[in-house]
């Protein structure tokens, strides 16, 4: 889920950065370029991890900010096909779900890979979304935020930057998950808890 990438990059430290040690000037430069950013078929970049080298040092005439070639390594989040993760419900519509891990929101599980045979309703608790529930030998699972929710990733895509967008557009997400959760064990955590409660007792 977590890779080590080593970048190279051409940056301009500016002079009020010029007081800090060198290694501290230029990290705080990359964390500004790269951090929460996400860079097509690499992934989402959480952590500058260590710096690995450091050339130049020109200072422009007239600027008074000094450029550096840096080699680095960061942390991106990249998680991979088949992987099984535990995120948080979001939200959700008729479409599906979306979930979050926190640092990562544009999670979406759509509606055929919720298990059948599954409604979608409005929510009483709130009225402007909708609930998904999964029917199964009788009973109603209800999916929402009470508990983490387990999901296999089913897909990853890196949409190109719109050239137009819709006022009411949804924010652009550089880097899409999807995924499913119907599957043995996938799904809210509760869900699979409650299995084992029964299977003990017939036991």
């Amino acid at each position: 889920m977590f890779y080590l990438s080593e970048l190279e990059h051409s940056l301009r430290v500016p002079p009020h950065l010029l007081n800090l040690p060198l290694e501290d000037a230029i990290k705080s430069v990359l964390q500004n370029l790269f951090l929460d950013k996400v860079l097509a078929d690499l992934g989402l970049c959480v952590s500058v991890y260590d710096i690995k080298s450091v050339e130049g040092g020109f200072v422009l005439p007239g600027d008074g900010a000094a450029t550096y070639k840096v080699v680095f390594r960061i942390v991106v989040f990249r998680p991979f096909v088949g992987e099984v993760i535990a995120a948080k419900f979001k939200e959700s519509d008729a479409n599906g779900l979306r979930l979050t891990l926190g640092f990562f929101e544009d999670i979406y599980v759509p509606a055929p890979l919720i298990p059948i045979p599954n409604r979608c309703e409005p929510d009483p608790y709130n009225r402007k979304q909708m609930r998904w529930v999964w029917e199964f030998d009788g009973q109603d699972y209800i999916i929402d935020d009470s508990c983490q929710i387990k999901f296999r990733v089913q897909s990853i895509s890196y949409p190109s930057v719109p050239t137009e967008r819709a006022e009411d557009a949804k924010p652009f997400a550089p880097m899409v998950v999807t995924g499913n959760i119907d599957d043995d064990g996938l799904g809210p955590v509760s869900w699979w808890e409650n299995f084992d409660q029964i299977d003990e007792e017939e036991e």
